[in-house]
């Protein structure tokens, strides 16, 4: 019944990509660890790995690169190449349907090339098992046609580094997983880190940005680099028409208000299955099935999409009854948190028990 209201195709605090924002050509993206802010540890690490294989002269090993989307995988696979001065093909994992297509891609490879496969985990069966030994012996065996006509062709490849990205490394199988010798996982950002990211941006883009408007924005920005380049551009427009192209204190506050997207980065999304959970149901706990029809929205994408920062900021919690809204949930609506704990009546199917 709340379909109108969950648009998801158009949350621009949604952390996964929009068509065009992981384009490589990207004018935002940064080219270089020196233009790359916040991930020190990640970047300190990478510097080594890569004047090392440099030294030998040899490809880098392969790096498994995990985290929430939207904190910059597929620009360290960008800047990766950069420093290892080789191409780079960027593919994703659902769009490796066959081993054909897989292998298709390793032959065309020269020697060092980067081969960056996003959403790693959603590899199918049959394309791992010809990604191991294209990954440990940098060789694949083909099987073409069928019974007494089947030949078996053994293909070397160039050596080649895979950097594989995941926002979900427990999906990532462990013969796969094993077989990377560089994994790295990318932390969500500080408002001081992605401030120096919107003023960065906000540069390339030709406007200037306040320090007070440009850390509004990030405050708002949920830890992400994407979502505060992308809420950048909509308070830029603002800015443009209403303030002489400056992004201020004021004119970011305005236009995030006009938004929906409040202090927190909650928007009216988060906002609205908050107040489902406390308005229909008590708080919780509550079953996803049963919250997913009640807002009208997949409980999947709840699952992936809307719950988790949710849970990082501590306005809900999961537990073996079902979803539950904290007290911090209750005061951030403006409402008061019960006295004691929620009634025990619990809202899921007999199924349904997460």
């Amino acid at each position: 019944m709340f379909n109108d209201d969950t648009d998801f195709e158009n949350r621009i605090v949604a952390p996964d990509y929009i068509s065009g924002e992981d384009d490589l050509e990207n004018p935002l993206r940064p080219k270089n660890f020196d233009d790359y802010i916040g991930q020190d540890k990640v970047k300190e690490n990478l510097k080594i790995f890569i004047e090392a294989a440099k030294g030998r002269g040899e490809s880098l090993d392969h790096v498994l690169l995990y985290g929430p989307p939207g904190l910059g995988k597929t620009t360290l696979a960008g800047i990766i190449a950069h420093q290892m001065d080789v191409n780079i093909r960027i593919t994703s994992g659902p769009a490796i349907e066959r081993p054909g297509d897989l292998a298709a891609l390793l032959t065309n490879l020269n020697p060092g090339d980067i081969l960056f496969i996003d959403e790693i985990h959603r590899l199918s069966r049959s394309v791992e098992e010809i990604l191991y030994p294209a990954m440990e012996d940098f060789a694949i065996d083909i099987i073409t046609g069928k019974g007494q006509m089947a030949a078996s062709y053994h293909l070397p490849l160039p050596k080649f580094t895979l950097i594989g990205a995941t926002t979900r490394a427990g999906q990532v199988s462990a013969p796969l997983r094993d077989r990377f010798g560089v994994v790295m996982r990318l932390e969500l950002y500080t408002p001081e880190e992605l401030c120096s990211i919107v003023q960065r941006s906000a540069g390339i883009l030709g406007i200037d940005a306040q320090y007070e408007g440009a850390i509004e924005v990030a405050a708002r920005s949920r830890g992400t680099p994407r979502i505060a380049n992308r809420l950048l551009r909509r308070v830029r427009d603002f800015a443009q028409v209403m303030s002489q192209g400056t992004i201020t204190y004021d004119i970011a506050r305005l236009a995030l208000d006009r938004l929906e997207i409040d202090e927190l980065g909650l928007d009216k999304i988060d906002r609205l299955m908050l107040e489902t959970m406390i308005k229909f149901y008590r708080g919780g706990p509550v079953g996803l099935e049963t919250l997913a029809a009640a807002i009208g929205e997949e409980a999947i994408t709840i699952e992936d999409v809307y719950e988790p920062y949710l849970l990082q900021i501590g306005f809900i919690a999961r537990t073996p009854r079902g979803r539950v809204v904290t007290p911090a949930g209750y005061l951030h609506l403006g409402l008061t948190p019960p006295a004691a704990a929620p009634a025990q009546t619990t809202f899921f199917d007999d199924e349904e028990n997460k």
